[in-house]
């Protein structure tokens, strides 16, 4: 029953056993897992309410010992034992068999103040069949008292919580109590680590290792991590083997100071830029935390266009957990290698730009209870559904807690950005002149084509500039420029003695193109349709000029309208452009930057 109705512990279980096996299990294999995982949890429960008909004979009947000798080997060393344990398998059981095998042994007691009728029942059944228990008033003491009376005691060396310490469990940081450990180090008790297995319903086998070698370097700390680590290894063994035992229905790595950040791009270059300008807010927002951001980026693509558009409407009809170990939509409808690529991938953060990838990774972020973050408005889907939207002002977004509205786009473009690629390109460019010019031209999209005669007239207006402030021009292209535009500059430009960069894009493009421009440049003339690229330009702290050509969309004139109100950038006519430049360049006018990094910044501080 907790199987098919408890859907929020068994997403978390699912997610759990994916992270730590999703290498090496397939998602039918890690379903039958979680349901494994949940007949033997039924199974331990229905076991703590028979503990009155369980003594010595059945003991001896259902449970079968792997070298139970080790543990008097470890009493012989006459300074205790401790049975060290993780949260698996039936733990009642385990104490009253550890406490009917002819030793002084011990138990930890964990209160349950919200459940004092069960909490009372369990210490009941706990001290009737021989364990002695130790709780929390004094407990540090009486520790130290039953070791230093050599008797046993189990402790959990698992769920460390805030006061862990990070170990690698299953290649992801995870909190691990420490506290058996630093007993072991002190007192040189003998630590016993114990496992135990449910082979066929009542028969259980419990293994029980050599006494663990605690090595010590005289650096308390050093010894405490080092140690903890071969014991997890140890335990990872055991996991591996019975993977249905572990308690996965907690956040096992919750703790751990490493995030992995999944970036899905549908291979546009405007709208990747957007989602690893969201991945750098969140990677900078965890540094700040003192946490890691392992950063990893698949482009996505599906099979047909039939298949990306029976995605997004599948999708709408997809519940908070009914992806959870089927994954089917990406199987059908996705490329078979990157289909793979996803499954192999372990995030806790999903970012994505564009309507197309939005559905995946809604998709991806119940499988993984990751967590989603989605720049512009998802398509079919409810922005409900993602843990953070960031949607422009002209998108003329809803207001909803989970949605952050900027003003223009995300991108990567700070100073250290700028600085990095500029003098990357001061190597290849030597700019002679105070007055430099920054040309951005884009090129069509679906809804707009860039205008020959906007481009001549463009042409005439920087040439102009150019000779009467005695200064030098740098020019780039993208990849969407049409080829009657980039011939068109080449004839200009090619051979003038006042440009010294003329980069096409289609041809031969360098990394630090954009930003280096960006970095060396007075004053910036971009062409209109590309938000991501004068978005850019505006974050370099410039003047920046974006010329008129007709075609844009309402929306598209809106954005534009409101930057030029917000005096973001200067708008003007091709053909007027010289004075545009005349009024920048001498005036010198306030440069205003826009602010949307750090509105997405404080909304990411409170998601995290």
């Amino acid at each position: 029953m907790l199987y098919y109705f408890d859907a929020r512990h068994k997403a978390i279980a699912c997610s759990n056993i994916k992270k730590a096996f999703g290498d090496k299990l397939s998602l039918r294999e890690i379903s039958q897992v979680t349901r494994d995982f949940y007949q033997s949890f039924g199974q331990t429960i229905m076991e703590v309410f028979l503990f009155p008909f369980v003594d010595k004979s059945y003991l001896d009947k259902y449970v079968d010992f792997d070298k139970v000798e080790n543990i008097f080997a470890g009493l012989k060393m006459g300074k205790g034992v401790i049975l060290a344990v993780i949260h698996e398998g039936s733990w009642e059981m385990s104490n009253m068999i550890s406490s009917n095998l002819g030793y002084p042994y011990n138990v930890i007691v964990r209160e349950q103040p919200k459940y004092p009728r069960l909490n009372n029942l369990l210490n009941l059944y706990r001290s009737q069949k021989g364990s002695k228990l130790i709780r929390r008033q004094n407990q540090t003491k009486e520790i130290i008292r039953v070791l230093k009376d050599n008797e046993a005691i189990a402790m959990t060396i698992d769920q460390g919580g805030k006061d862990g310490v990070i170990v690698d469990f299953f290649g992801s940081p995870a909190s691990m109590s420490t506290g058996a450990i630093r007993l072991a180090l002190k007192l040189g008790a003998a630590i016993i680590p114990v496992f135990l297995t449910r082979t066929n319903g009542p028969y259980i086998k419990l293994f029980l290792d050599p006494p663990f070698e605690i090595k010590k370097t005289g650096d308390t700390e050093k010894d405490v991590a080092e140690n903890l680590q071969r014991l997890v290894n140890l335990y990872e063994k055991y996991l591996t083997l019975y993977p249905k035992e572990y308690l996965w229905t907690y956040k096992i790595w919750k703790y751990g100071r490493a995030k992995n950040i999944l970036i899905l791009s549908d291979g546009k270059v405007g709208h990747l830029r957007q989602a690893q300008g969201l991945g750098e807010i969140v990677s900078s927002s965890l540094k700040e935390r003192n946490e890691i951001a392992n950063v990893q980026t698949i482009e996505i693509r599906f099979r047909n266009k039939i298949s990306r558009s029976a995605l997004a409407l599948g999708t709408v009809f997809g519940g908070k957990y009914s992806c959870q170990g089927c994954l089917w939509c990406l199987r059908k409808f996705l490329d078979k290698d990157i289909y793979a690529a996803l499954i192999k991938a372990k995030p806790d953060i999903i970012i994505s730009c564009g309507s197309s990838v939005a559905p995946v990774n809604f998709v991806l972020s119940r499988q993984n209870l990751a967590k989603s973050l989605v720049v512009m408005r998802p398509a079919l889907l409810s922005t409900k559904r993602f843990d953070l939207v960031v949607m422009s002002r002209h998108d003329q977004a809803p207001k909803r807690k989970n949605i952050v509205v900027i003003d223009g786009a995300l991108n990567l473009i700070d100073d250290e950005y700028l600085k990095s690629q500029g003098q990357s390109l001061a190597q290849k460019v030597n700019i002679a002149k105070e007055f430099v010019l920054g040309l951005l031209i884009g090129g069509d999209t679906k809804d707009f084509k860039l205008s020959e005669g906007s481009i001549r007239k463009l042409i005439a207006q920087v040439k102009e500039s150019l000779e009467k402030f005695d200064g030098e021009v740098l020019i780039t292209t993208s990849r969407r420029t049409p080829a009657n535009i980039e011939r068109l500059l080449k004839e200009e430009f090619k051979d003038h003695p006042r440009c010294k960069l003329l980069i096409i894009a289609n041809e031969k493009n360098i990394p630090e193109a954009v930003g280096g421009i960006l970095a060396l440049s007075r004053v910036i003339i971009t062409s209109p349709e590309s938000i991501s690229m004068i978005c850019e330009a505006v974050n370099s702290k410039k003047h920046v000029l974006v010329f008129k050509s007709p075609g844009l969309s309402r929306k598209h004139e809106r954005f534009l309208a409101h930057f030029a109100e917000n005096k973001y950038i200067y708008l003007a006519e091709a053909n007027n452009l010289s004075k545009t430049i005349n009024d920048a360049w001498l005036t010198k006018p306030q440069v205003h930057t826009l602010k949307d990094n750090d509105l997405v910044k404080e909304a990411i501080g409170r998601l995290l």
